[in-house]
């Protein structure tokens, strides 16, 4: 089994909105520091949201406001709620687990201290 699945990427047009989701197996999504990165051809990775281990959310300054990260514990999945999406939006997207229990915005920055991350779901926003 895949530890971390990520699905939900599609095309969409500049203002338009997904959902992605992350299934977690053989981990406690519900109860780990979790969070999304993504990264574009010939662009650095970037982190996107994360989620505490108590809970508290955190957000890059390029997707507040438009973005929600949640996680559903008795689905065990992670998910992030993008609208409003902008063409820069475009990436591939990553969910991943962290190897401690920091406070929320920790990991926010520090994209490759995960300890497992998915393979990732494509998003294409078109202008």
């Amino acid at each position: 089994q895949v530890p971390l699945l990520e699905s939900g990427g599609d095309s969409v047009e500049s203002g338009g909105s997904l959902r992605l989701s992350c299934a977690g197996s053989g981990l406690e999504v519900g109860l780990s520091y979790m969070g999304w990165f993504r990264q574009a051809p010939d662009k650095a990775r970037e982190g996107v949201a994360d989620i505490d281990c108590n809970g508290k959310t955190s957000y890059s300054e390029a997707v507040q406001g438009r973005f929600t990260i949640s996680r559903d514990s008795s689905k065990n999945t992670l998910y992030l709620q993008m609208n409003n999406l902008k063409p820069d939006d475009t990436a591939d997207y990553y969910c991943a687990r962290f190897p401690a229990c920091y406070s929320g915005g920790y990991y926010l920055h520090r994209t490759y201290d995960y300890a497992i991350a998915g393979q990732g779901t494509q998003v294409t926003v078109s202008s």
